[in-house]
């Protein structure tokens, strides 16, 4: 609400002036007391009302915001009201401060309305200007009421106010005067404390506040130890999760549905299937129904190890308890079937999941598309990317690298590069990923400098090279015969940190042996090794194969042993190749 006529106030200031009567606060504050009780905030836009407000100061306010005979929502209309048009009040002498918000919260408090105290709380929690003290706060409140049932719940509430803004000390300050006060705090809000410095990393401030916080004999239920648990799994500190199940043993307390979700979670998240499994049968045994979340995550487990076997038996356990499937538990079965490359069956999925009514979510999109990539059917991935777009869900930087990496794969550089160039017109922010992407696809295009300029730009926009990334460069410059720069680069990546892998090698490698360069190979063969990077069996051909060639064939074949002793089966080509070594070595 505004006031708009802005001549009117320049009319007003010369009544103003000219009116010799000076009004005490008093009897401005009830003037307009009478006024807002009468017609509202209406009323203050009639021209007799307006010199009112432009003698406004802080103490009227206080006796309007605190008049027992207004209603405390006539009261927050009027404070709205100044807020909305403190500008326009000539001159724009008051503004609200901390009393008024205290008054005004803790009457509105006192009347049940709960929302909008808690929303004035918030104003004095995130407003510089009426920042303070925990202790002036408190004194404040404690001059507006003295009944300590409603002191307790108006701190309580402020408590959580300051822990919603993450601001702990603070939160922590009015929990210390509660306490010295003998003023109790719920154990909800000791549960919320608990999940809010788990969900922001104080887990041992948490785990201290889970004791002190029932100062008045409430002991921690089970939904706080779930809180404390959850931060311990988000973490992975494991370790602690156990003493945490230990309390809840020595406390004699029943581990919820909650509970055990969290640690099936928990050992599916350290790749341990069968535990969660012991744990989902636990909770079986103890008659404790397992909901939609427990099913979800144990099927999600159990398509990340490949056993779709036992996945689709817990889908069928469903139907038998009467539980329907969500999005997320067709979405796990959905990336387990992908993995595999059983796309006919995800297609019969899809089309129970639209029976259903389950619409499909941008998280699916990408599952079905990388699905597709990987068995090669880029133009399925492509249609599906169409179809996403036409239903309203914008394409994300997965969704991008997704068909960007498929068409690589194919060799259809020139539509991965137009790809990724139309993310920044989507408002679409490139990754690590795509920015690798793209300077892959620039080298194997013989574009190195464009490759170089990529890998600036990404450096520029914070995105930290992978060796993955030094990788797709190094092989560029190798193939390209530039030795030099593949090894500066390689230095490069060290000091940086980035470790070289074997791919980094075999690239090396491969370029000193194209360029006739066996023993500055075989250096970097034994660097390698010396590094505990085991060669794989396209390091070990590329090393037989150059050494054969050039009529080495004791190194070669002591390669070749090794290679097998080693589990790796070398192909009829390679085999060939020493032999023909050997055969010829023999006739010089």
């Amino acid at each position: 609400m505004s006031i708009p006529n802005q001549k009117l106030f320049k009319t007003l200031k010369l009544v103003l002036t000219s009116d010799a009567s000076v009004k005490t606060n008093h009897e401005i504050a009830n003037k307009i007391s009478k006024a807002l009780k009468t017609l509202g905030c209406k009323s203050l836009f009639h021209p007799n009302n307006f010199p009112l407000l432009s003698n406004l100061n802080t103490n009227i306010i206080h006796l309007v915001v605190s008049n027992p005979l207004l209603k405390p929502v006539t009261c927050l209309d009027f404070f709205n009201f100044l807020n909305d048009n403190i500008r326009s009040l000539a001159p724009p002498t008051y503004k609200h401060d901390l009393e008024t918000h205290i008054t005004l919260s803790l009457r509105l408090f006192k009347d049940r309305k709960f929302r909008m105290a808690k929303s004035l709380l918030n104003s004095v929690a995130i407003y510089e200007n009426l920042s303070c003290p925990v202790s002036v706060a408190a004194s404040l409140v404690e001059n507006l009421c003295k009944d300590s049932e409603t002191l307790s719940e108006f701190f309580d509430m402020l408590f959580r106010v300051y822990l919603e803004q993450s601001m702990f000390e603070e939160a922590f300050q009015v929990f210390d005067y509660m306490k010295n006060n003998n003023l109790e705090l719920d154990i909800r809000s000791i549960t919320i404390a608990v999940d809010t410095l788990c969900k922001n990393g104080k887990l041992e401030k948490a785990r201290e506040f889970m004791v002190v916080g029932g100062f008045k004999g409430l002991k921690p239920n089970i939904f706080i130890y779930n809180a404390l648990i959850n931060g311990f799994i988000k973490f992975g500190k494991f370790e602690e999760v156990n003493e945490i199940l230990e309390l809840i043993d020595s406390e004699g307390l029943s581990k919820n549905v909650a509970t055990y979700t969290l640690l099936i979670n928990k050992f599916i998240t350290e790749g341990k299937i069968e535990e969660a499994e012991k744990v989902f049968v636990e909770m079986l045994e103890r008659k404790i129904e397992a909901d939609i979340h427990v099913y979800t995550s144990m099927i999600s487990g159990n398509c990340r190890t490949g056993n779709m076997k036992r996945a689709f038996a817990l889908f069928d356990e469903l139907f038998e308890k009467r539980i329907d499937p969500n999005v997320h538990t067709y979405a796990a079965l959905v990336n387990g079937l992908c993995k595999v490359g059983q796309m006919d069956a995800v297609k019969i999925l899809l089309k129970e999941m639209q029976c259903k009514g389950i619409e499909l979510n941008q998280v699916m999109f990408n599952t079905l598309m990388d699905g597709h990539c990987k068995k090669g059917e880029v133009d399925e991935a492509l249609k599906l990317f169409g179809v996403m777009k036409k239903k309203g869900i914008k394409a994300d930087v997965f969704s991008y690298n997704i068909i960007a990496c498929g068409l690589c794969k194919l060799n259809r550089t020139c539509e991965a590069k137009t790809i990724l160039l139309s993310m920044v017109d989507k408002d679409v922010k490139p990754n690590q990923v795509s920015f690798t992407t793209l300077i892959n696809i620039h080298c194997k295009e013989g574009k190195i400098v464009e490759a170089v300029r990529v890998l600036c730009d990404m450096e520029k926009k914070c995105l930290q090279p992978n060796v993955v990334t030094y990788n797709a460069l190094i092989d560029g410059y190798c193939k390209r015969g530039k030795l030099k720069e593949a090894s500066e680069l390689k230095e490069v990546m060290e000091k940086k940190t980035v470790m070289p892998d074997v791919y980094t090698y075999t690239s090396l490698m491969h370029g000193n042996f194209i360029a006739g360069n066996v023993d500055g190979g075989l250096k970097l063969f034994q660097e390698m090794v010396e590094r505990s990077l085991p060669p794989n069996l396209v390091t070990y051909t590329m090393m037989i194969s150059s050494l054969s060639k050039e009529g080495r064939s004791d190194e070669a074949l002591r390669l070749y042993d090794e290679m097998k002793m080693v589990g790796l089966v070398p192909d009829d080509t390679l085999y060939t190749t020493l032999v023909g070594s050997l055969h010829t070595e023999r006739h010089r």
